[in-house]
């Protein structure tokens, strides 16, 4: 193997990267442009809305409940005979608003959503339908792109605080009933320290989450070459992509918004 070998190697992974970059900057500067086409993409986002959001609501409540259930079944064998049971509550909460309930759905609605974003974007690339909306001089960015993402940024936080609000519901009915504990005991663990802000701190990252997971899918669909093994490659790098992003995104707005 040639010496130059890892260097070419490098060169061409750096190219990649700065293209991409590139490509998905002006994608994101041809969405803005397009937000001012109202007229073409308000009538297709309620549908969107409806197929990232409302689709999405019985996984995340899935996961968020048997997050709960383990939260508070975990909590109560740590805290045994040195923390008095009560701050139960005070974990399941806490854990399940400022972390688990963001960072565990934005997980699975990066493989539901991203996955179906970008497939349905790389399908309608590899067949021309796309190059056919750019031939009649119908803007394909406003009609694809800022619907799936207005979707993914309005939606998110509103499937985030459903899949809280049943996490929460989990941790305490498994509290009744497996840790004997009184409602009034879990509610005054829960309460113990909870600011507002959290909900809030919890809203943000949802939101940041859905702009990225949608983005991405609709970048890498938009931007898909090679047939049927394109669009495989594209659903996959939208998925791998949007749960590295959001692991990411979940650590700065943690050093920034709670520091």
């Amino acid at each position: 193997m040639s010496i130059l070998s890892p260097v070419a190697w490098v060169g061409r992974v750096g190219l990649s990267v700065v293209s991409n970059i590139g490509r998905a900057g002006m994608l994101a500067a041809g969405a803005f442009r397009a937000l001012r086409k109202g007229d073409i993409w308000l009538r297709h986002l309620i549908p969107q809305m409806v197929a990232v959001g409302v689709a999405s609501i019985p996984i995340a409540l899935f996961i968020a409940a048997f997050t709960g259930i383990v939260l508070a079944i975990q909590a109560s064998y740590t805290f045994t005979g040195t923390v008095p049971l009560y701050f139960v509550g005070a974990l399941v909460g806490k854990t399940i608003i400022l972390e688990l309930g963001p960072v565990l759905t934005g997980l699975a609605l990066a493989g539901r959503v991203g996955a179906n974003v970008a497939a349905e974007l790389g399908t309608m690339r590899v067949t021309e339908q796309i190059d056919a909306l750019e031939s009649l001089a119908y803007d394909p960015v406003a009609y694809l792109v800022v619907p799936r993402v207005l979707a993914g940024l309005l939606m998110f936080p509103v499937v985030v605080t459903f899949a809280m609000a049943v996490g929460i519901a989990a941790g305490w009915l498994t509290s009744l009933g497996m840790l004997d504990m009184a409602t009034a005991q879990f509610v005054r663990g829960l309460r113990l320290f909870f600011e507002p802000f959290d909900i809030t701190f919890a809203l943000i990252k949802s939101a940041s989450f859905g702009l990225v997971v949608t983005g991405l899918g609709c970048y890498f669909g938009y931007t898909c070459s090679g047939g049927a093994a394109g669009v495989g490659r594209a659903t996959t790098r939208a998925v791998v992509a949007g749960s590295m992003v959001i692991l990411v995104l979940d650590a700065f707005w943690a050093a920034t918004l709670l520091n």
